[in-house]
C-alpha cells in the first residue's frame, strides 16, 4: 500500500513532550517525508483518515498492540521501534535472571542474557526484592554494584552500593512496583566514557554509526545532554567496522552489533528502523578496563538530527564511504552556525531559549 502521509505520534497526549521536542519531531517529519515519498501532515489524529498507509514518528517505542491499531506492520512504517512486550523496550533485557526459578514477566527470554554475556557488563535483571538481594550479594563479592530501575532513562534514579548493608538501604527505600517492573544490578565502573552505536533504516537507505555524547549547561545551570558527534558509514555495521577505527571503538561497535542481532532473534515481533545502543567503557573494582552495552533505544533520539543529516549526504553522493555528523542542543541566545540544519531555534515554554541543530561534514 502506498504511503499516504508522514505523521508524528504522541504516546500520551495528556502529557505532551516539551515544545522544542515537538517542533524538532515535526522538522524530522518533513525530512523523513523526502525519503519515503509522501507529505508530512503533522500530528496523528484518530478522526483523520488516509487513503493509504501512514508513516509514523512516535515519541517512544511502541507496544505491538498500539502499532497494530495504527496499521504499523514493519520497520518500513515508522521511525522507531515496536516491541511485543513492554519490558523488551527496557534495559532489563540486557542481563540474565539470577536463576531459572527467579521472578520474570511473561514473554521473558531465558536465552538472551547468556548470548549477550560477552557484549555486556557483569550483572543480573531482577523482578523481586529477594532476587535483588541475592543477585547483589553475588556481585558485591567482586566490588561495588550499581542499581538501575529498568524503566528509568538518562541515568535517573541510579544508585551505587559498596556492600550488602548499603544495598539493603537502597532496596528498602525503593517502591515495590519499581522492583516488580524490573531492576538491573550491575558491576559499577569508574572513569567511564559512554558511546552511542546505532543504525537507521528509512525507505531502503541504511546507515550505521559510532558516536560520543557531549554535555552542556542549561538555562538553570544544570548539566544536561548537549549533543552527539557521530562517525557514520552507509550500510550495515560491517561497513562501519571496515573503516580505520581505534580498537576501543571497534570493540564498542562489535558489542553493539552482537546485542542488536541477539535481541531481534530473541523476540519475534520486535522490529525497529532506528536502533541505538549505549556502550560504556570504564575501570572495574579490580582496576581492569571493561566495556559493555548498557541498554538499547528503539525510538527517535537526541542524535536523530545528525543521523538524518548523514543519511541525506549518502543519498546525495552514493560514493561517500563515511561522514561526520553532529547534533547540538544549545541553551541561551546561541545562534546556529551558517549552513547548519535547524530543528528548533527560539524560546521553549518550559526551559527557555535554546537551539537544536545538526551539521554534517566529510570524513578525512
Amino acid at each position: 500500500m502506498p504511503c499516504a502521509a508522514v505523521l508524528t505520534y504522541e504516546i500520551d497526549p495528556d502529557r505532551p513532550a516539551d515544545q522544542h521536542i515537538r517542533i524538532a519531531r515535526q522538522e524530522l517529519g518533513h525530512r523523513i517525508a523526502s525519503f519515503v515519498g509522501c507529505p508530512f501532515e503533522g500530528e496523528y489524529s484518530p478522526a483523520r483518515g488516509h487513503a493509504g498507509q501512514a508513516y509514523f514518528i512516535p515519541g517512544d517505542t511502541l507496544h505491538a498492540d498500539t502499532a497494530a491499531m495504527l496499521g504499523i506492520l514493519g520497520e518500513a512504517d515508522l521511525f522507531g521501534g515496536v516491541v511485543p512486550e513492554h519490558f523488551v523496550a527496557t534495559k532489563s533485557i540486557t542481563h540474565s535472571l539470577l536463576d531459572p526459578s527467579a521472578a520474570a514477566p511473561a514473554g521473558w527470554s531465558h536465552q538472551l542474557g547468556s548470548r549477550l554475556a560477552e557484549a555486556t557488563l557483569n550483572g543480573f535483571s531482577v523482578f523481586s526484592r529477594d532476587d535483588a538481594r541475592r543477585a547483589g550479594g553475588q556481585l558485591l563479592a567482586k566490588g561495588a554494584v550499581r542499581t538501575k530501575p529498568a524503566y528509568a532513562s538518562a541515568g535517573r534514579d541510579q544508585m551505587v552500593a559498596a556492600d550488602l548493608s548499603e544495598l539493603d538501604q537502597i532496596l528498602d527505600a525503593m517502591d515495590e512496583h519499581v522492583v516488580a517492573n524490573g531492576l538491573v544490578i550491575e558491576e559499577n565502573l569508574v572513569d567511564v566514557e559512554t558511546y552511542s552505536v546505532g543504525q537507521v533504516r528509512i525507505a531502503g537507505h541504511v546507515a550505521s554509526y559510532f558516536g560520543v555524547q557531549r554535555m552542556t549547561t542549561d538555562n538553570f545551570g544544570g548539566a544536561v545532554y548537549g549533543g552527539t558527534d557521530l562517525l557514520v558509514a552507509p550500510g550495515e555495521f560491517d561497513n562501519l567496522l571496515s573503516l580505520d577505527l581505534p580498537e576501543q571503538v571497534r570493540l564498542a561497535v562489535s558489542q553493539a552489533r552482537t546485542y542488536d542481532h541477539a535481541a531481534f532473534e530473541a523476540f519475534p515481533g520486535l522490529f525497529a528502523s532506528r536502533r541505538n545502543y549505549d556502550v560504556v567503557s570504564g575501570t572495574d573494582s579490580q582496576g581492569a578496563r571493561r566495556t559493555g552495552v548498557l541498554e538499547q533505544s528503539w525510538r527517535m533520539g537526541g542524535a536523530s538530527a545528525a543521523e538524518l543529516a548523514a543519511l541525506d549526504a549518502f543519498r546525495a553522493d552514493p560514493t561517500l564511504r563515511a561522514v561526520r555528523a553532529s547534533s547540538f542542543e544549545a541553551y541561551g541566545g546561541v545562534e546556529p552556525p551558517s549552513g547548519s540544519i535547524i530543528y528548533f531555534h527560539g524560546v521553549d515554554d518550559r526551559i527557555g531559549p535554546m537551539s537544536r541543530y545538526a551539521t554534517v561534514a566529510s570524513h578525512d
